[in-house]
């Protein structure tokens, strides 16, 4: 193993179909796993705790505040942040345990993330999905952000890793399209309450742009109907987070009136 130890970071909530191929992709490379779950009732704990990790159950506070739960109880050198539905590849496993110890300058790593969509590994579609991931524990890392978005920062310079982890987000269109609607409505929330104003251009322009931001400007059409799908529902929710937002703005006038 590394001389650098390595402490993995997760949270979760009912992922017992999902958490232990994660878990399975950093055994042998990480020194403890850390998990802060939200109260599971499915099989998670149980199945985290067969991987040896550390569960601790807390009681949900938002993306950034439950990741930063997580680091406060890490121990090692570096810190490396997971959800429960990314894999680290084989090669990336290598470039990890071989690259970390030797560049005293850099103290974070970005990682790119590729999506499994309904088993299909995607080249072009949300790409590129570059994410701060494997810090060092003394950078003073922290998850900033709002209850939907969240970025963690550190102090000190960084990298890229050549290598990826693989994002299985969405087993199915079903499960896709469904946590599209619901990212919509939170992200509408969070506008709202932001005083974000929603316009006619917006629910027009924005949603076109979204897909040939995907479609054209990343190449998804080369993923083929994938990737054709893909750039629908890119387009399909941001429609929905400008009208849900709008929606929230005429309700609002109307409990003023």
């Amino acid at each position: 193993m590394n001389s650098c130890q390595i402490s993995v970071a997760l949270i979760s909530f009912n992922e017992e179909n999902r958490i232990l191929r994660t878990l399975e992709s950093v055994s042998g490379l990480c020194s403890e796993i850390i998990i802060v779950d939200s109260g599971s009732t499915d099989n998670t704990i149980a199945i985290a705790e067969s991987c040896g990790a550390k569960v601790f159950i807390e009681d949900w506070k938002g993306f950034a505040e439950q990741k930063n739960s997580a680091l406060s109880k890490c121990t090692k050198d570096w810190v490396l942040f997971l959800d429960c539905d990314e894999v680290l590849t084989p090669e990336l496993r290598f470039e990890i345990a071989g690259n970390i110890c030797l560049r005293q300058d850099i103290n974070g790593y970005f990682i790119n993330r590729r999506s499994v969509y309904c088993g299909k590994i995607m080249e072009y579609a949300w790409q590129p999905d570059k994410k701060l991931r494997l810090v060092r524990r003394n950078s003073n890392p922290k998850w900033m952000g709002d209850f939907v978005h969240e970025n963690l920062s550190i102090e000190g310079k960084t990298a890229v890793m050549q290598g990826e982890m693989l994002h299985y987000s969405y087993d199915s269109m079903k499960t896709h399209f469904h946590k599209t609607v619901e990212y919509a409505r939170l992200s509408a929330e969070n506008y709202f309450e932001k005083g974000r104003t929603v316009s006619f251009f917006n629910l027009i322009a924005n949603p076109i742009f979204a897909f040939c931001n995907m479609y054209i400007r990343h190449g998804a059409f080369m993923d083929g109907k994938l990737g054709l799908v893909a750039s629908f529902s890119s387009m399909m929710g941001t429609f929905l987070k400008y009208a849900m937002l709008y929606e929230k703005k005429i309700s609002s006038k109307r409990k003023n009136h």
